[in-house]
């Protein structure tokens, strides 16, 4: 496979550039234990780039799906009345050090009459979750594909995450967390925000 030139990528939505190389992944995890004085061919290596590599497909599989793969089933039932799916888990990779985030997503839309399944928003956020990302551009993917897939009248998302490029490396706070929000549509009325937050942060 010939190497890609970033200068020749153009503008990019999230989405892989070409289907996935296990064979290069490998090769590339391998290059990286030379890299940091290891021996990649000692017992408890010889297995490590390939495993990997097949880790690395599944962290990141959401590059190679598009929110209308997991949007796919919706009902008109004429609800047009506030839906939230709170403590969504969420596992992502920071795209500045492809070190992992973790924490919850809280989903909130007002239909305009058409609903999907509440495992699809979970998946929804998965799938750009399972991306190299970074978190507000994570909350804003997900409110914007529920307001242009299912035509939502107003969408709330909001995420609270642990990242661990902050707790295991640099400054080192393990404590700290981050919270992101984005609000579409109606939603973005304060009295009907407020009482979306209100449902989202009672327990």
């Amino acid at each position: 496979m010939s190497e890609i030139s970033p200068a020749s990528m153009g503008p990019h939505d999230g989405r892989a550039l070409h289907e996935y190389d296990h064979e290069r992944a490998e090769r590339a995890v391998k290059e990286l234990l030379i890299a940091i004085g290891e021996n990649p061919d000692r017992e408890g290596l010889r297995d490590t780039p390939a495993r990997v590599a097949r880790a690395f497909k599944e962290n990141f599989a959401g590059l190679w799906q598009s929110p209308e793969d997991v949007l796919t089933t919706t009902f008109d039932i004429g609800h047009e009345e506030l839906v939230i799916i709170r403590d969504i888990e969420v596992f992502s990779h920071c795209e500045h050090h492809l070190t992992p985030f973790h924490g919850v997503a809280h989903v909130g839309y007002i239909p305009s009459g058409k609903i999907t399944g509440l495992s699809k928003v979970a998946r929804l956020v998965d799938l750009f979750a399972r991306r190299p990302q970074v978190q507000e551009r994570l909350t804003s993917q997900i409110a914007d594909a529920m307001v242009e897939i299912l035509d939502a009248a107003g969408v709330i998302v909001i995420i609270d995450c642990e990242h661990l490029c902050m707790s295991m490396r640099g400054v080192r706070k393990s404590e700290a967390r981050t919270v992101t929000s984005a609000v579409r549509g109606i939603l973005r009325d304060a009295a009907t925000r407020s009482e979306a937050i209100s449902l989202i942060t009672n327990r």
